[in-house]
């Protein structure tokens, strides 16, 4: 009797075609991250976290989930705070240009526009006045007869809220060298600092909100090769300044 053979078991060969998927799938993951992470904004330190995720998916590690490190996305200024603090700012220029109007009228009634002028800057409103109002020439006291008007203008500055106030002193270029000023800033400074003494006489006025200081003759606004330039020149100028700055921050 013939034997039986015995059928070989046939070979099974395991199908490996699903790698390719999954390895253009791993790609694509990869190129998402890159991009999520040129997107965004992190440190040299978050940069090494999320390497070594990479390393670790690659190598058989753990999934990418555990080791995900969190990134800083800037958060846009939200629209109605703009808007706010738009409004702010607009608000407080119309608060100085009634200050303005204000001050423009007491020139007027007294009949001081050759020796007074306001302006508005992006500093805040400016207050000129000619120097011939309140000094003698080469004299930084003020004329007696004139501190009734540095009285008058410190009623003028009392403001609620109130408001920080710088004055300065300037002169023309003509050389200063006396027994009391050997220079034109040492006059401007002291020009400055007696009028402010004057105004801070008012009970109402907060002294801890002026300030003082003189630039001689290093911020003309008009040539000093004229008598006329020259006395343009020659003032003390105040300062009243804003509480509310362009982008909406509070002037400390």
């Amino acid at each position: 009797m013939s034997k039986r053979r015995k059928k070989k078991k046939a070979d099974h060969h395991m199908d490996e075609s699903w790698l390719l998927p999954y390895s253009d799938l791993m790609t694509l993951l990869l190129a998402l991250f890159i991009v999520l992470f040129a997107s965004s904004s992190v440190d040299e330190a978050k940069f090494s976290q999320i390497s070594a995720a990479f390393n670790e998916i690659f190598d058989g590690g753990r999934g990418v989930m555990n080791n995900t490190a969190p990134t800083h996305v800037p958060v846009p200024k939200d629209e109605s705070e703009a808007e706010e603090e738009s409004s702010s700012y607009l608000e407080d220029q119309k608060s100085l240009s009634k200050i303005q109007d204000r001050v423009d009228e007491y020139i007027a009634v007294n009949e001081l526009e050759n020796q007074f002028e306001t302006k508005m800057t992006d500093e805040g409103l400016l207050v000129t006045i000619r120097d011939s109002i309140l000094f003698s020439p080469g004299k930084a006291e003020i004329r007696p007869e004139y501190e009734g008007i540095a009285n008058e203008i410190s009623d003028l500055l009392v403001f609620d809220p109130p408001r920080h106030i710088v004055v300065t002193g300037h002169t023309d270029n003509v050389p200063m060298n006396s027994a009391e000023y050997a220079s034109n800033w040492e006059l401007s400074v002291s020009r400055a600092v007696n009028f402010l003494k004057i105004i801070v006489k008012n009970g109402e006025i907060n002294p801890l909100l002026f300030s003082a200081k003189g630039y001689g003759e290093f911020h003309p606004i008009a040539p000093n090769d004229t008598v006329e330039g020259r006395s343009k020149n020659r003032r003390v100028e105040v300062l009243i300044q804003p509480l509310v700055l362009k982008d909406g921050t509070p002037l400390e």
